[in-house]
Formats: C-alpha cells, sequence, structure tokens
C-alpha cells in the first residue's frame, strides 16, 4: 500500500498532458503511459489461462427449418433433424441435447435403435451416421458416405442390427449396424419390377418389413409400383402397379393390408389375398361434384394405420385438401371409425408421428398421441380423449412466437426475482390443455450443485418481453410484458404516412434491467422509452409521457486533429453556446416547431387512466419528437439508475438525460454541444447541399437538393458551463402534462428535392438475417456498413477518417422477414460516406470522481462516443428524500475528456484491490402496497464507493474502458492511463463486458471475425483467444451478450437461443449439469399370440437376417459404392477446447470415460453369451436325456 500511494503522489503532480496522453502502438498488455509502472500497483491477479476453456452448454428454442422426426418409444425420448445439419433429442424436462454434422447437410430421416441408446441420421449430402446416445454428448461412432448413389429411404426393423436404405435410382441396399458396412445383398431396381416394364419406376419412398413375416419386405417407389420382395427367394411375391403416384404406406399389424397414401388426395387399402386392384379407395375430403366427378384435392403426404384393442382403427393423415379452398390453413385429419376430425395447424406440417404403447410392429398398436411437427412449433395431440386437446409444451418452443430483435442475459440474480416473476406470470397462462401428462418423459435430470438463478430477456419484433429462467441450463418461461399496451391503437396509415411508418412500430431495440431494485426500461424501433415499474399489485394508474426534441441541427463534418495519436485538451473552462431547451407543453401527438404542420403522427401513448394487471406497470414513457415530418434518430444507448432517479439515453444527434421522479427533462444536447472548448476534433462546415439528416444512414441524396439558412438561433440566458448546465430548467406539470424541453427553432426551405426516394420504406423489424461473409467483416467499407446495420445509424470512429468506398449489402430476396436483419428502411448504404455524425454509443451512471482536482466520489455519467471519446460528467443529486422530489438535480462541467480507438463499447469500475465496483441503486419497494400511517416508505439507496475497502478516500479507483479496437485502465481521479491493450488491428469489437469469472473479474470481448477474447484486469494480460464463430449473419452480432460466470449466448438460428461458457470451471460441471438420455430400461416381452396365430399367422422369428446379409452369403459390396468413415468418438466436444495440459487432460479424461462404456458394453454382451450357452447346453442335454434310448423308427 505504501508504494501505491508513492504512485499516487506522482501522478498528482504529473502534467495533465501527460496523463491525458494515449500512445497510438501500446501494442502490449500492460503498456503504461505515464510516470508510475504498474508493477508498483499492489492488485493480485488470480485468473490465470487455464481457468479459461469454451465450449458450448445447451441450445434452447424451436430447431429451425425442422426436416426430420423420430421417436423410441421404449426409451420415451424424441429426435428433431434440421436443414442446417442439427438434430436436437428431447426427453423429460431438463433432458435436451444439440447434436451437430460436421457438414451442415440437412437431416432427411432419423431411425432410432429402439431402446440400445443409439440413432442413425441420413443426411442430404448422401451420408449415415451413427450416434452414441448412451453418453451425456452424443458423438458420432461410425459415418458411411455413398459415392454414387442418392439416399431416399430408411426403415431399420425393431431389434434388428440391418439397415435397408433406399435410393434414388431405385435401388434397396443393406447397412449392418454395428460395423456400419454395406452388405453384398442389394435389391436392383430392374429385378424387383417386371421385365416387360419399360418404365423407371422411380425413387424408393417406403420400405418395411411385413408384420407378418420378417423375411418379406414392401418396397414403394414414386411412381407408384409396390413390391413385396422375398428376402429369402430373393424374388417379388407379387407386385402392384398404381396409376398415382405414392407418398407413403402403412401396415395393419396382422401384416394382411396396408394403406397407400397419394398424389390425388386419395387412401387406398389393399389386402395381400388380391392385389389385382386396391380392397377400398377414399377421398377423405373430395366432394362429388354435380357432374358426378370428383373434385380435385392435394396430395396425402403422410398416413399412418393404426389399431386398437377396444375401438376402431385410427388413420391419421396430413394433406388432401380440395384445392378449391384457398388460404386454408393445414390440416391434420384423425379419421377413428366414422369420426373425422380435422385440425387447423397455425404452420405447415414437415413431419407427424403416433406414439404407440409396442415397439413390436406385429402386435395391436394402441396409439396414444400424436406429434405433429410444424416449420415453427412442435405440438403433440391427446388421442385418448374425443376432443383431442394438445398437451401443454414443456419446452421452450415459442421463443420465436415473434421474432427476436433483442437479448440480455443475467447471472446471479437475486434469488426472489424468480419467483415472483413466475408467481405473476402463471395467472397468465393459457388453459384447454390435455390434463395428462407429457409424454416425452425419457432420460434423467437432476438439479446439479452449481445451480444460480440466472434470467435470460428476449424483445420481440411485435413489443413484447419474456423473462426466462435460465437457471441450471434450462429455460422456462417466467413473464410476459406487452409494450404496445402502452399506446393506443392505430389507424391504418396512407399515402406518405404508409411509406414512413414501421411494419413492426413497437420491436424492442434494447432493454435496461436492475434486478435489484426491479426498475425495467425498454427502447422500442420507433424512437421511444418505456420505463417500468414491478408492482405485485393491480393499480389504476395514468402513464406520464414526455417528448424530447433530440435533433442535431448543426451538422458538421468530423476530422481528427493532426495530433491524434497524443491530443492536449484544454482544461475547462471557456464558454460554448449549447442547444437550449425551450418549454413547451407536451401534446399526445407529435410536438413540432411553430410554423410546421405535424404530417406524421407518432405513437399516441394512453392519456386516460388504464387498470394495469400485476408486474410491470408503465410509469414513464419517453418519445423522440418527429421534425417537418421526419422519423428522429433510432436510440442507440441508454442507462437507468434506480438509486439517483435517473435515466440517460443518446443517438447519434445528441444526450438526453430525465428525472424519472419529477418527471423532467434535465439535459437535451447535441453532442458537439457535450465537449465545449475541450473539443479534440477539428469541425468543419458543411456545405447545405449536404446537410440532409438520414435516420438510418442508408438514403441516396440528391444533387439538387437546395440549400437552407445555417444559422443557429442564438442560446437563451443561461447558466452553463462546456454546454452542461449547472443550474437546469426544472419542468413543473400543467394539467397533468409535463412540460419538456424542446431544441432550437428556425426557417427551413424545402425539405425534400425532386426526385428524391422517400426517406424510409416500410420493412419488418423482424428481419433478423443478411448474407455478411466472413471475408467481408475486415476493411473499413464492410465495417461501418456492419455497424450501421447493427445500430440503425451511421457513427463515425477517427481511426476511420480517409475515404472509402461506398458498400452495399445484398439482401437474400429468398429469406422470409424473420431471416433478415436489417432494421433500415432503404437497401441503399451510398450515403455512408457523405452523412456521418458522433453517435452516443454507451452509458454508464456511477460513483466517480468528475474532476481531477476532487477528493471525494460524487454521482457522474460516463459518456461514450462513436469517435473514442469519453466524457465524464458529474452531477449533484439531493441526498434527503422530499428534497430530492422538489430540487433540481444539476450537472458540472465536463472534468474528463478520455480518448481511445474506435466506438466506445462499455465502462467497468474496480478499486485499487481489482475488485468489481457496482453501480447504486435503490431497494425494491412495491409502490402499490397499503402504506403504514406509522412508518412511511422511504427510499432505501445502496451505493457501492471506490474506497469501501480501503482507508481512505484519496485512493482512488480504476476505470476499464473498452472500444472497438482497444482497451485502457484509467487511474482516477487523475486520469492516468495505466494499461493500454489493442485488442485487434484486422477486425472489431462488437460485444465487451467485464465480468465475473472463478471470484475474479477479466474484461470479454466479442470481435468481429469470430474471436471470443479474454483480459486479466486491471493488466489488460491476454488470458483467452479462441476463433469461435465466423459472424455469418447480423442476428448474432445483435442478440450476443455476456454475463458474469463466464457464460455468454446469442441466437444461433431466428428461433434458437446457443447458451456458451469460457470458463473452465463450468466446463468440468457441465458434465454433471446435463442430463442423461439413456436409462436402462427392460423391453417389453413380445404379446402372446396363442397357438392358433402362432401357427397360422406365419413363421417370423425364424428369419435370419445374419446368415443371408452376411458376408458368407452375400459377399462384400463394391468398394466404390459407399466409403466408411470412423466416428470422431466424444472428440466433437473438444474442438473448441483450449490448448495445453488442460485441454490434453481433458481429452484424456473424455477417451478414458469411452473406454469404460466400451468395456462395460463388452462385460455386458459378454454375459449375455454365456447366459445364452449355458440355456443351450441346458436344453442340449435335454434333448439327449429324453431322445437316448428311442430306436430310429419311433421319432
Amino acid at each position: 500500500m505504501r508504494k501505491f500511494r508513492k504512485v499516487l503522489d506522482g501522478l498528482t503532480t504529473s502534467s495533465p498532458g501527460a496523463t491525458l496522453g494515449s500512445p497510438s502502438g501500446g501494442s502490449g498488455a500492460g503498456t503504461p503511459t505515464a510516470a508510475p509502472t504498474p508493477k508498483e500497483i499492489d492488485v493480485q491477479e488470480t485468473l490465470l489461462s487455464e481457468d479459461f476453456q469454451l465450449c458450448k452448454t445447451v441450445r434452447h428454442g424451436f430447431p429451425y427449418q425442422p426436416t426430420a422426426l423420430a421417436f423410441d418409444p421404449v426409451q420415451k425420448i424424441l429426435a428433431i433433424g434440421s436443414r442446417s445439419g442439427g438434430v436436437r433429442i428431447l426427453g423429460r424436462p431438463g433432458v435436451d441435447s444439440y447434436c451437430q454434422h460436421e457438414g451442415g447437410a440437412a437431416v432427411l430421416q432419423l431411425q432410432f435403435l429402439i431402446n440400445e441408446g443409439a440413432l442413425v441420421t441420413a443426411c442430404a449430402d448422401d451420408t449415415l451416421h451413427l450416434w452414441n446416445l448412451r453418453q451425456r454428448r452424443p458423438a458420432i461412432l461410425h459415418s458411411l458416405k455413398f459415392n454414387r448413389e442418392r439416399i431416399t429411404f430408411c426403415h431399420l426393423p425393431f431389434q434388428s442390427k440391418w439397415l435397408y436404405v433406399g435410393t434414388e435410382r431405385g435401388n434397396t441396399h443393406i447397412v449392418n449396424i454395428e460395423s456400419f458396412v454395406l452388405s453384398g445383398y442389394v435389391i436392383m431396381w430392374n429385378k424387383a419390377i417386371e421385365l416387360s416394364t419399360k418404365t423407371h419406376p422411380g425413387p424408393v419412398v417406403h420400405l418395411s418389413d411385413s408384420p407378418k413375416d420378417e423375411g418379406k419386405l414392401l418396397i414403394g417407389f414414386e411412381s407408384g409400383t409396390i413390391v413385396h420382395w422375398d428376402l429369402r427367394g430373393k424374388k417379388a411375391d407379387f407386385r402392384i402397379y398404381y396409376d398415382e403416384a405414392i407418398h407413403s404406406v402403412s401396415w395393419h399389424h396382422e401384416g394382411k393390408q396396408f394403406m397407400c397414401s397419394h398424389s390425388d388426395g386419395s387412401l387406398t387399402l389393399w389386402n395381400l389375398r388380391n392385389t389385382t386392384k386396391p380392397f377400398q379407395v377414399t377421398f377423405p375430403h373430395g366432394k362429388v361434384q354435380k357432374d358426378g366427378r370428383k373434385e380435385s384435392c392435394k396430395p396425402i403426404l403422410k398416413v399412418e394405420y393404426k389399431t386398437c384393442r377396444n375401438s376402431e382403427p385410427f388413420v391419421i393423415f396430413s394433406g388432401g385438401l380440395s384445392y378449391d379452398k384457398a388460404g386454408r390453413r393445414p390440416t391434420l385429419t384423425i379419421m377413428h371409425g366414422k369420426a373425422i376430425t380435422v385440425l387447423e395447424m397455425d404452420y405447415p406440417i414437415t413431419e407427424f408421428m403416433a406414439l404407440c404403447e409396442t415397439p413390436y410392429n406385429n402386435e395391436v398398436q394402441e396409439p396414444y398421441a400424436v406429434v405433429v411437427l410444424l416449420e415453427k412449433d412442435l405440438i403433440v395431440v391427446d388421442l385418448t380423449q374425443s376432443s383431442f386437446p394438445v398437451f401443454e409444451n414443456p419446452y421452450p418452443m415459442d421463443i420465436h412466437e415473434s421474432p427476436v430483435t433483442s437479448t440480455a442475459y443475467f447471472a446471479d440474480c437475486p434469488p426472489d426475482i424468480i419467483p415472483v416473476l413466475y408467481s405473476i406470470g402463471a395467472k397468465h397462462k393459457k388453459t384447454g390443455y390435455s390434463q395428462k401428462e407429457w409424454p416425452i418423459t425419457g432420460g434423467t435430470w437432476t438439479l446439479g450443485s452449481h445451480a444460480y438463478p440466472e434470467i435470460i430477456i428476449t424483445g420481440h419484433a411485435d413489443g413484447t418481453i419474456k423473462f426466462w429462467d435460465a437457471s441450471a441450463i434450462t429455460l422456462q418461461m417466467l413473464y410476459k410484458l406487452k409494450t404496445s399496451k402502452v399506446f393506443e391503437k392505430s389507424k391504418p396509415a396512407e399515402g406518405r404516412a404508409a411509406e414512413l411508418v414501421e411494419e413492426d412500430p413497437f420491436a424492442v431495440q434494447m432493454v435496461s434491467w436492475c434486478p435489484q431494485s426491479r426498475m425495467f426500461c425498454v427502447v422500442g424501433i420507433s424512437a421511444y422509452i418505456i420505463l417500468y415499474r414491478f408492482s405485485k399489485y393491480e393499480a389504476n394508474t395514468q402513464i406520464v409521457s414526455l417528448e424530447v426534441r433530440l435533433q442535431c441541427e448543426s451538422e458538421d463534418v468530423i476530422s481528427p486533429s493532426e495530433n491524434e495519436n497524443d491530443p492536449c485538451f484544454s482544461e475547462p473552462g471557456s464558454a460554448h453556446s449549447p442547444q437550449h431547451p425551450h418549454r413547451q407543453p407536451s401534446s399526445p401527438g407529435c410536438g413540432t416547431p411553430e410554423g410546421v404542420k405535424p404530417s406524421i403522427p407518432c405513437l399516441k401513448v394512453k392519456d386516460k387512466m388504464v387498470r394495469v394487471p400485476p408486474g410491470y406497470q408503465a410509469e414513464l414513457v419517453i418519445q423522440l419528437q418527429w421534425i417537418d415530418g421526419e422519423p428522429p434518430q433510432q436510440i442507440t444507448s441508454l442507462d437507468i439508475n434506480s438509486a439517483y432517479g435517473l435515466l440517460a439515453f443518446g443517438n447519434c444527434n445528441g444526450l438526453a438525460v430525465v428525472d424519472y421522479l419529477q418527471k423532467t427533462v434535465l439535459l437535451c444536447l447535441s453532442t458537439l454541444d457535450l465537449y465545449g472548448a475541450t473539443d479534440p476534433y477539428q469541425r468543419l462546415t458543411r456545405s447545405p447541399r449536404r446537410h440532409r439528416q438520414s435516420t438510418s444512414g442508408l438514403t441516396e441524396l440528391p444533387d439538387n437538393q437546395q440549400s437552407f439558412d445555417m444559422e443557429r438561433s442564438k442560446s437563451p440566458t443561461s447558466d452553463h458551463i462546456n454546454g452542461h448546465y449547472t443550474n437546469p430548467i426544472t419542468q413543473p406539470c400543467l394539467a397533468g402534462k409535463p412540460r419538456v424541453p424542446m431544441g432550437p427553432e428556425w426557417p427551413r426551405l424545402t425539405r425534400r428535392g425532386p426526385g428524391r426516394p422517400p426517406f424510409r420504406k416500410a420493412q419488418s423489424a423482424a428481419c433478423m438475417e443478411i448474407s455478411l461473409p466472413v471475408s467481408h467483416t475486415e476493411g473499413y467499407a464492410s465495417r461501418r456498413a456492419m455497424l450501421q446495420q447493427l445500430h440503425g445509424v451511421t457513427m463515425y470512429s477517427h481511426d476511420e477518417h480517409h475515404t472509402t468506398t461506398p458498400y452495399c449489402w445484398s439482401e437474400r430476396a429468398t429469406e422470409s422477414r424473420e431471416n433478415s436483419f436489417s432494421r433500415s428502411r432503404s437497401s441503399s448504404v451510398s450515403s455512408i460516406d457523405r452523412d456521418t455524425k458522433e453517435a452516443i454509443t454507451t452509458l454508464q451512471f456511477g460513483e466517480s470522481y468528475g474532476r481531477k482536482s476532487d477528493a471525494l466520489t460524487s454521482p457522474c455519467l460516463w459518456v461514450g462516443t462513436s469517435l473514442g471519446i469519453v466524457l465524464l460528467i458529474p452531477m449533484s443529486i439531493p441526498t434527503d428524500q422530499e428534497e430530492r422530489m422538489e430540487e433540481p438535480v444539476t450537472f458540472g462541467p465536463s472534468g474528463a475528456v478520455l480518448m481511445l480507438k474506435g466506438s466506445v463499447l462499455r465502462f467497468g469500475f474496480l478499486d485499487c484491490m481489482g475488485a468489481l465496483i457496482q453501480s447504486p441503486y435503490e431497494v425494491w419497494r412495491d409502490t402499490n402496497a397499503a402504506e403504514d400511517p406509522d412508518r412511511p416508505r422511504k427510499r432505501k439507496l445502496i451505493h457501492f464507493s471506490p474506497s469501501s475497502s480501503q482507508e481512505t478516500y484519496g485512493d482512488g479507483h480504476l476505470a476499464v474502458v473498452c472500444s472497438e479496437r482497444q482497451a485502457k485502465v484509467f487511474l482516477m481521479p487523475s486520469q492516468s492511463c495505466l494499461y493500454v491493450h489493442n485488442i485487434t488491428e484486422s477486425s472489431f469489437v462488437l460485444r465487451a463486458d467485464v465480468v465475473s469469472v472463478c471470484n475474479s473479474v477479466c474484461l470479454a470481448c466479442f470481435c468481429a471475425n469470430g474471436h471470443i477474447m479474454t483480459l486479466s484486469l486491471p493488466s489488460l494480460r491476454p488470458l483467452l483467444d479462441v476463433s469461435y464463430l465466423p459472424l455469418t449473419d447480423m442476428r448474432i452480432a445483435r442478440t450476443f451478450c455476456f454475463t458474469n460466470g463466464g457464460q455468454a449466448l446469442y441466437l444461433g438460428s431466428p428461433t434458437e437461443i446457443q447458451r456458451i461458457t469460457f470458463s473452465q470451471e463450468m466446463c468440468d460441471n457441465l458434465q454433471e449439469m446435463l442430463g442423461e438420455l439413456f436409462t436402462p430400461i427392460e423391453t417389453p416381452e413380445v404379446q402372446n399370440r396363442g397357438f392358433l396365430k402362432g401357427f397360422f399367422g406365419g413363421n417370423a422369428h425364424t428369419f435370419d437376417r445374419e446368415e443371408l446379409f452376411g458376408e458368407a452369403a452375400a459377399g462384400k459390396a463394391s468398394r466404390s459404392l459407399a466409403q466408411h468413415i470412423p466416428g470422431q468418438a466424444g472428440m466433437e466436444g473438444m474442438k473448441v477446447a483450449a490448448g495445453g495440459v488442460v485441454g490434453e487432460l481433458a481429452r484424456a479424461r473424455i477417451a478414458l470415460d469411452e473406454r469404460g462404456q466400451r468395456l462395460g458394453e463388452l462385460e455386458d454382451r459378454t454375459a449375455l453369451m454365456m447366459t445364452s450357452a449355458e440355456s443351450f447346453s441346458k436344453h442340449a442335454h435335454e434333448l439327449m436325456l429324453k431322445c437316448k434310448d428311442k430306436k430310429w423308427y419311433q421319432f
């Protein structure tokens, strides 16, 4: 501590130029820029590179673009394949596993090895994969790549190790599941059909073994040909030629009949006794027209024919509706006896499957439910009730109910917040579900010892907010909030208004939440902020509305100073005329300057008293005003502090601070006015022709735009220093309407030149994906285009002041509105280099030293801009509760101007012992609860002083500032830069945060080139740098966020949230936290068929596939036909593991676990063989004793 105070003494005597200078080439971590050396600061850093390892933890949500479905009736687990090559395996709540094929080929079909703990996947790249499900993280054991044929259908009989594979050429191959080797037995298409047939039967669309005799295989070809193939005799028993194409086939359990679905919307029932014509032909949805003909129907894509013991069989199929009924939703039809029930679905049906009690196909099936996989949902229908209700889905499959536009992740929340939110949300749950338990109950999962409260918040395109319980790597919806209820229902706009109004005007752009005070802020895409308070009681309330004119009228070209690397800023003191706000009563509509008629209405806040339910209740709405019929710029930064009662926000025009306790606007300044005399840049006046504002920065600028008066109106008399008010104007409420500050007014000429395209084009806020090649993430033009898409504004950075060529992102024309991310209203970005503004990119309230001379901390607002400038604005807030509600909050002059490369992204504060300093907050109190007159409620504030863990206030604190390019650690109040680290030169940082890991803190960064990095604090020493995720679309950049505990998340697809960890401790505990997919269960015994059924029903159990398909009988298949690829055997999870000793140990541990599993399986097989040998020996001995004394004629 003595050494540290000597350092402080040296810092206080250093010159301002030396302390504020930042080296341009600070390449390494821990490069000092002032007199003291970092080694003298006594901060014990405990984090090492061995504490970090990157891996995926769990994936939540509905599988994006699903393609296939499978169910294990014994283990009761469900598998869903997707177009991107992903496989989700679901069991009971908590049992949820995600695995991905390396090539990313679409999954065509899934087949469980029933009760064996294995899964076969057939992919679009004509590869078969065998997945081992007996470990918590499934891995590929074998792969088989077909070289000359394309896979179209697969079938694996129960308790068989031989997989039938149909191909596009019409051939049927047989694969040994144990060795994943192709058998020499092949059913060629020309052998299956008659020699006289002149046409090719088409691809194989169905394969199944006969329930009556496993030695018979039913092969369905697309053209309508069906072949009943005798596997032993290698010949066809019979062939059926039907005029209509076949889509699916389903057997009756007795093996005497089967049903086919066809492309003309018909169902045909065939009897094996007479295959010349169908036993029955039905058009379930086809009616007879007046002329006697059947009306044409859509194809029936799949049919399932399931029998019951005590009732008529079920016939379940999808499709088959008549063509004349346009606009009808997709349907699933359930025929039970004479009753026909049509279930309409919200989305197209991808696949469905009936869940039956028995795994044997030759027993009565007894279906009890139907799993229906839709394009964007998963539902399960209860077949045991006549009304066919659906089961309540326990999985978070509705994350994408409205497209996700923003995310937030909070770990180590107060333990009481989750039960409170759940109790409020449970009152609004839907009803009408089946009373029975969810039928997918496989696997085991227990709450691990490493669980702690975690909450994920998602904002959506329709304005809804969802709170999710993310504790113990599960996800469960707690509470849903609709922000659109704050506004009046808008009428359909026409003409010019229709061009400017958002398609999703309530889309959530960002959220800010304080779990301790339960204050919640929502920023909407239409440039508004809603402030919510939490209450357990319903209340009658009137929502207060404030309108803010945050308009940058002095548009300047920003030119970096020549001495950019070592600027010497002048001390504050010179006056600068700010954009002083005028008073103007707010109105329900848009506030506009005098003389200008409001042409476009903005969202109107409800001005009547409203009844609000328990939960989050809107208290204040802040709206940015439209100027001359043009919409305001989108909000780019937000921070709220419950202890101060203040809310700050900014965009590319400026900064505003609102006192939400007094419902007044305290500060409303342009970015230029924030600097005063300390502005480090030379700003040249723009030509009038280029004075055109663009909200999204994507609008073409016409060359014939008329000039207008650029004179600034004179500032009203006010006490201000450097553009910050020391005596701000309070805003008293008149007639229940608060007054709000407005910007200066001046005359304008025509706003739009002839031929200018519309300012904004209506586009969906659900846009979630833009084609972004990885190679384009480097370079200045692409960075600006990316930031423009990310923030909705054009931002300028001082390290990018050279001329760049315009770059235009090409939007995928074929992608739906959920798959695009652009928040702009135009597809052109040609104005990127013509219209640049300095945006407010980050804000944070906290206790700090506003000036170098301060001895005590005070409330401050840290402001970061897109130019890499950090401003520190001190505030004076009344401490007494009564004074706080009456006296104004005052702002002092900016006492600090710090500088970094690139846009400022994040602030963090440490004490001089290296511990994280939290922002002060107000303890939550329910304002709607009945008040005790004897004990009036008071605000209880919790402050975390930087010197709380130190002896005196003079020791100061450390400020961590991270920008797109570099990170710096400053010592306050001297503002000396102690450490600097250039994070990246070729790319830029998208997300950064100061998080706690392993009882310490670090700086976590996510770069546009896909690297995830962590730096130690305060020395900024690199601890982890892993190339994890190439940035292929803007959805990832928009939704990526870090949290404490070494965790992060992002939207892996428009419907799924991917959680990851970069903590070695959590990676070690992950196996314990994940659920078990496989549980040892005895296979159900075969039902007693009876003597007569066994005698006359065929000899199905004597069929020996090994004897028929094995290498001894069938020979070897051609090597060029398919290639065997050994699996990774569980090493998939190690691909992103950190190198070094820890990685090697982890690999060895996994290999050891798998070796133990194999030894266990070998031991089980050995015991089974011994049991079989003993049984065989016993029966042979009994037979010998029985026949020993018999003569030959007695046999």
